[in-house]
């Protein structure tokens, strides 16, 4: 009891502390999640709390479910009307740009770092989403309103990318432990695995989100019970879906935005109750997150943590951006903003994880490069999304009136 007693006042201390500091972020411009990723750091066991905590397979099914929640949220803050203007370049980021990403950095990783290529192309393949959490916090902490429906885009993108990054990185885990050829007939036996689980995913996802807000619009219940109700429902649907061989993550994103547009009532209720957890999922997550990195080992990977975030933020991201939005005839200055806010987040580190817990060869050095990357992220594109907005005119003032589409027509 006395353990138990004492981990809540640390966590509870960890959590007040990093609240009452985010004047000084927002002074300083800084990517509000950043502090809570120092601050676990800071507590760790080379810092001034001396706290050791290594357990990876605990962080991964805490991160499991603070990751679930905080895409529910965001799916809830997804309107019909947001999908219908983003749909489908955000769906193209999602499979051709992670894709396009996972190989660029995948091969060039290998060349210009002598990386065996399954290993480089897992590498990719963890950084290769951006994040839901990072991109939601930051436009709004920023309180960044964009012409061209760019908000709309890079918010959906966010939501339902990381399905192609987890698939992704799960295939490449198992090519590496198994010493698999990287060649086009093990990539091609992996294609019924994508196809069931974005399948499960959405069919789940729409079940999900239609059987939810029936039960709330019809079950008189004490109204204070619908915002826990449709949290118990998502975390059953991820579970279930998951369980099912399908994407949880895809599915309560889309029970979300279901769930948003079907609601008759209390719908406000149920959307700022989500949106207070999944700040407190994401606070635990990163909080978590810095507690599980040891900064006397990240150290020795800065270096090739740098060079893999040079490839990602000026190579991979433009290129994939760039491939995934041309066809849809969006101009050049929508691609290089959405290429540069790129931001890597929890989800890569939640990411790095799997092949650390996996009977494979790697160890946590590659969690700490990856770690390094997301610094790098956070802190270059996260500190500069306001000025690259506005240096390309794409924030949008009071007076512009309605949002222009997303096409750039006419300089």
């Amino acid at each position: 009891m006395e353990s138990l007693e004492l981990i809540l006042v640390f966590v509870s201390f960890l959590f007040l502390i990093g609240c009452l500091l985010t004047p000084v972020a927002d002074r300083l411009g800084a990517p509000f999640l950043l502090l809570f990723l120092c601050i676990g750091l800071l507590m760790g066991e080379n810092g001034i709390g001396g706290v050791r905590f290594g357990d990876f397979n605990m962080a991964y099914n805490i991160g499991s479910i603070a990751l679930a929640l905080i895409l529910f949220s965001g799916g809830l803050d997804t309107s019909r009307e947001i999908f219908k203007k983003a749909a489908a370049p955000a769906m193209s980021l999602a499979v051709v740009g992670v894709i396009a990403t996972c190989v660029i950095v995948g091969v060039l990783i290998h060349f210009l770092f002598d990386f065996p290529i399954g290993i480089a192309l897992l590498l990719g393949a963890v950084i290769g989403s951006t994040d839901a959490a990072a991109t939601f916090l930051l436009l709004r902490q920023r309180n960044i309103q964009l012409k061209d429906n760019l908000g709309e885009t890079l918010k959906v993108e966010a939501g339902i990318n990381d399905p192609m990054a987890i698939f992704l990185t799960i295939t490449m885990v198992t090519i590496v432990d198994n010493d698999l050829p990287v060649d086009l007939p093990t990539l091609v036996s992996f294609l019924p695995e994508l196809a069931r689980q974005l399948g499960l995913g959405v069919i789940g996802g729409v079940i999900g989100g239609f059987v939810s807000a029936f039960l709330i619009n019809k079950v008189k219940m004490p109204v204070s019970l619908f915002a826990p109700f449709a949290m118990a429902s998502a975390l059953l649907l991820f579970n279930l879906t998951a369980l099912s061989g399908g994407s949880g993550f895809l599915a309560v994103f889309i029970c979300g935005a279901i769930l948003r547009d079907r609601m008759t009532h209390q719908t406000e209720r149920v959307r700022q109750f989500h949106d207070g957890l999944s700040w407190i999922s994401q606070i635990v997550l990163f909080l978590m997150l810095g507690l599980l990195v040891t900064p006397k080992d990240v150290l020795a990977h800065i270096p090739l943590g740098l060079g893999v975030a040079a490839v990602l933020i000026f190579i991979a991201r433009p290129l994939a951006t760039s491939l995934s939005l041309t066809p849809f005839g969006i101009g050049w200055r929508q691609q290089a903003f959405i290429g540069w806010v790129g931001l890597r987040g929890a989800v890569p580190i939640f990411l790095a994880i799997i092949p650390v817990i996996s009977p494979g060869p790697l160890s946590t050095g590659f969690f700490d490069v990856v770690f390094v990357v997301v610094v790098s992220s956070l802190l270059l594109q996260g500190w500069t999304i306001s000025l690259a907005a506005r240096w390309l005119g794409l924030v949008a003032e009071p007076e512009d009136g309605p949002e222009l589409p997303l096409r750039e027509g006419k300089d």
